[in-house]
């Protein structure tokens, strides 16, 4: 292995053939998601009217800490995967600092995200059941995408609630979901019952992901022969994203080292637990002492200013009720451009994980995340995701503060997407028109 080399990849035989679920191995379990209207501990079965019958087995599953991938996704895995691990070289000299630097790349994925590696999964298993329509919401664009997407492969039928604000930001993301054959709705609408009484409310309401949850989830339960998937928050859309840092282990391994620090952006927590989950294991199992680092916005801050209760997933309370860090389910966020992170509430293993201090919380205003992604463009050539670039903020304060103590961290970030579709928003930094 050359010492120059700064990509690792994986051969497709390398590609793992399961996911890890981390339930398994917790110590203190996350507590028991409760039904909306009984207050009772949820029963999988409770789910099959929501999710697909698998998704909600998989919800629910403290006991097995391996869930084999179904081959047909593996297989379609394949076209994207794995994903290259590279050492950001570049970014490591502009800061000067003596950290080594590395990020998983997400952004080759046809779709441009982490997110397509759920989308497939929970298509599949939808397909499997005879299922021939789903509904999803989505803020910034990327799980409506990745839906769409893999509706189509599948032979499904998609509806999308996207956010308002962001439906408005980001046309091009909208574009790619009618590319891919999908219905796009901006949320809210008058199309449902959840969203004609919040715009009775607030005519100018823009939205917010707790909204299109509500309509995306409205619209699955009115519609015969229809699911509702989602892309954050649940355990078992988490699950299928562990493949991003099982991938990120074997690469470490071939770059001769092993993490300090792995950080991740955080809107629900699926990119984060996908990275940090599988090399967490380790921690709980073994007592290594890597650092875990969610990377919220200041403006949506429900792990580092959030309450643990149990609260809705949605703002009209369609949801089971789930223990989490929660701003409120009615809460609504400022209209920032990183539209995947504005969520009112962390994933219930994320949130037991941050109660048992075995992760860590930052808040990132917007313009520290712009600042870190153009730094990040300059010296690597990529161009990330808004959503991303809070996590490289995330990384460029660990970097720098291994260059006041001259220590020499491994410190491995997800770079969740790219921002290509995102230009208006960069537009509007380098003009100076983005405030925090």
């Amino acid at each position: 292995m050359s010492k120059d080399q700064k990509r690792f990849f994986l051969t497709e035989a390398e590609i793992p053939t399961q996911w890890y679920n981390i339930q398994a191995d917790m110590k203190n379990k996350p507590q028991p998601i409760l039904h909306p209207k009984t207050k009772e501990e949820l029963k999988a079965e409770d789910l099959f009217p929501m999710f697909s019958q698998e998704c909600s087995r998989q919800e629910l599953d403290q006991t097995n800490a391996w869930i084999d991938i179904p081959e047909p996704v593996r297989e379609l895995y394949k076209n994207y995967r794995c994903t290259p691990l590279v050492r950001a070289t570049g970014l490591e000299k502009a800061l000067g600092t003596p950290a080594h630097i590395y990020f998983k790349n997400e952004s080759v994925s046809p779709v441009g995200s982490h997110k397509l590696n759920s989308a497939l999964a929970q298509a599949y298993y939808c397909q499997q059941e005879g299922i021939t329509n789903i509904t999803t919401e989505t803020g910034a664009g990327q799980w409506g995408t990745a839906v769409s997407y893999a509706a189509k492969v599948f032979g499904l039928e998609a509806a999308v609630y996207q956010v308002k604000i962001s439906y408005e930001q980001k046309p091009y993301r909208r574009s790619l979901m009618q590319m891919f054959g999908a219905q796009v709705i901006a949320s809210p609408s008058m199309s449902t019952r959840a969203g004609k009484d919040i715009l009775t409310k607030d005519p100018n309401n823009q939205g917010s992901l707790g909204t299109a949850i509500s309509e995306a989830i409205e619209l699955a339960e009115s519609t015969p022969n229809c699911k509702y998937v989602l892309g954050s928050v649940m355990s078992h859309v988490t699950l299928h994203q562990t493949i991003i840092g099982l991938e990120a282990e074997k690469q470490m391994a071939l770059a001769g080292e092993y993490p300090d620090i792995v950080v991740a952006c955080f809107g629900g927590g699926s990119n984060f637990g996908g990275i940090a989950f599988p090399f967490m294991r380790h921690n709980i199992l073994e007592g290594k002492q890597t650092r875990f680092i969610a990377a919220e916005p200041a403006s949506c801050p429900k792990l580092t200013q959030g309450e643990f209760r149990y609260d809705f997933g949605d703002v009209a309370g369609h949801t089971p009720l789930l223990p989490m860090f929660s701003l409120g389910h009615d809460f609504m966020p400022a209209n920032i451009h990183a539209g995947g992170l504005r969520y009112h509430g962390a994933g219930v293993i994320a949130s037991q994980l941050l109660k048992d201090g075995l992760m860590e919380a930052v808040d990132i205003k917007q313009l520290e995340s712009f600042q870190a992604g153009v730094l990040f463009a300059k010296a690597e050539g990529i161009v990330p995701a808004p959503e991303s670039c809070h996590a490289i903020a995330a990384t460029i304060r660990e970097a720098q503060k291994c260059k006041e103590t001259g220590e020499q961290k491994v410190i491995l970030f997800n770079l969740s997407g790219h921002g290509l579709i995102d230009m208006t928003a960069y537009d509007n930094y380098l003009a100076g028109n983005l405030h925090d």
